[in-house]
Order: C-alpha cells, then structure tokens, then sequence
C-alpha cells in the first residue's frame, strides 16, 4: 500500500514538474510572439499577454507544490540551523501545519473564485472562462496538502528508498 501510495505521489509530482516546465516554455514562445507581432509586423496580437499571465500562474502554484515536495522551496533557517535537534524537529512540524493551513486556504477560497468568477469571460479570450484561469490556485492547494500529508506520514522524499515496481532501488545515505 505505501509503495503504491509513493508511486502515486511520484507520479503527480512528475506531472507538477512537467506542466510547469511545458508552462515556461510555451511562455518563452508566446510572449517573443507578441512582441514580433506588435513591433514588426504592427497588427499587436491580443492573446499572447492573457495566455502568458495564465501560464505564470500554473507555473506559480504547480511549480510551487513541486518545489515543495522537493525540499526546494525558500526557507530561511538562518535561526533554525542553530537550534537544538528537538527545537528544529518542532518548528519543522510548526511549518508543516502553517503550510497545511496555507494549502486549505487555497483549496477552499481558490475554489470559491473560480465558481464565482466561472460565468465571466476574458476580453481578449472570449471562449475562456475567468474561472478556468484561477483554477491553478485550488490544485496547487490540494496538490501541497497531498505532498504535506506524504511528507508528515513518509517522512521527506530525501530520505527514503527509490521505489520501483517491485523493490527498492537504493537506500537513502546516511546524513
């Protein structure tokens, strides 16, 4: 059960890294589009701004979710990294439950913006909903809240065994 349960979260964890990164470079493309089509061409397309803005945000809360599963999210431990091991084991479980209060918040009210807001439309997008565009906000909540869960119940994606299909690849090293 667990490894299928690791499995899974690997897997979503995947898909967090690869909607982001496909996020930023169909940025790098759109955004060079607009500009050729405003200055050389004179004809300013409207779609290449609100599409790019749209991308930022999936960037932003899946990349976000990712960054977080990974350890790699911005921490100052300037004060944490001087506290004794027991005192930094409490503020690391602190940090977890401020981060599930933060990922709560963002399921709950990004889902409450995006039904509010799904009736209206993007001017220079006319065919998408505003609220299609704010649903990166309550899946970046529930994602961080799934990886916050496999965390406090697994422990860090950093000190356990690569799971395969069947067996344990390696071992984590010893810190």
């Amino acid at each position: 059960m667990k490894n299928t349960l690791l499995r899974w979260s690997d897997a979503l964890y995947s898909a967090c890294i690869w909607l982001s990164g496909g996020s930023i470079f169909l940025m790098s493309l759109i955004i060079p589009w607009g500009i050729f089509a405003r200055y050389v061409l004179g004809t300013g397309s409207q779609w290449p701004e609100p599409i790019s803005i749209l991308l930022m945000v999936v960037f932003t809360f899946l990349g976000a979710a990712a960054a977080y599963r990974a350890g790699s999210h911005i921490a100052v431990a300037m004060v944490t990294d001087r506290l004794p091991r027991a005192l930094r084991q409490v503020s690391a479980y602190v940090v977890h439950a401020l981060m599930v209060v933060v990922a709560l918040f963002m399921a709950f009210y990004g889902s409450k913006l995006c039904i509010e807001t799904w009736g209206q439309n993007i001017g220079e997008i006319p065919w998408m909903p505003v609220g299609a565009t704010y649903l990166p906000v309550p899946l970046g909540g529930i994602i961080t809240f799934i990886f916050i869960a496999e965390h406090l119940v697994f422990g860090s994606q950093h000190e356990r065994a690569i799971v395969t299909f069947d067996h344990a690849v390696n071992e984590p090293e010893a810190i």
